[in-house]
């Protein structure tokens, strides 16, 4: 597990400890909250074949990064929020899969993924732990697609460095959670957001390739209310 995201980890298991010795207090209607924490995003990756005249079956991989994330709510009633999610972009490498597996990195991209949800938080607002679900949408905006040499060398050998473009688009996202309350303003919270994200890439050797990326993302952070 990513260094930051431990340390997400046992700053939330001590925020656990806090919660049940500490009172709880409201996240209601009319509040604003604000938070901090470090997501981390694995692709859940089905790949398309790179278009001929590219080895059939020559599919990618996408690794996985962590990143640090701001959240901003407001509290629409006392159980209904709306969510903002914003972040550095983050870096995934890519890999060759299928029948060009073994041949390493074959490229990186920088991928920022604002999110926007309306969430249902359960319980009464004074709850010390809210579980919550939301639904909402996520922009997927890709940047600084760079391929490699093995890249070159698999689609247009002995010519110019192969370049690729990922088309930016918007996805539906689910999310699932718990809140803990610390004190009066501080609070820590968890989460999983489900995107569900098909991107089309193409390169400057004219082939093209479709992937099903589907997102995992697992979020800690601490919160604060306004």
């Amino acid at each position: 597990m990513n260094a930051s995201l431990k340390n997400a980890v046992t700053l939330l298991a001590a925020a656990c400890a806090l919660a049940v010795a500490g009172g709880a207090s409201a996240q209601s209607a009319g509040q604003f909250t604000a938070k901090i924490g470090a997501g981390k995003i694995t692709p859940k990756v089905d790949s398309g074949d790179v278009s001929a005249p590219a080895l059939p079956g020559s599919k990618v991989d996408v690794g996985a990064d962590t990143q640090p994330l701001f959240i901003f709510a407001y509290g629409l009633t006392d159980n209904i929020s709306a969510e903002l999610a914003l972040g550095v972009p983050y870096k995934h490498k890519l890999y060759g899969a299928g029948a060009i597996a073994g041949t390493g990195q074959i490229g990186t991209v920088e991928a920022l993924p604002p999110s926007a949800f309306i969430q249902y938080r359960m319980f009464r607002p004074e709850a010390m732990l809210r579980p919550f679900v939301g639904v909402g949408v996520t922009y997927a905006y890709f940047q600084k697609e760079t391929g490699s040499g093995q890249l070159t060398a698999l689609l247009n050998t002995g010519g110019p460095a192969t370049t690729f473009e990922i088309k930016s688009k918007v996805a539906p996202s689910l999310q699932a959670g718990l809140a803990f309350n610390i004190n009066p303003k501080w609070f820590v919270d968890v989460c999983v957001v489900k995107t569900f994200l098909e991107i089309d890439t193409k390169f400057s050797t004219g082939q093209t390739q479709q992937i099903k990326l589907d997102p995992l993302a697992v979020v800690v952070a601490v919160g604060y209310k306004f």
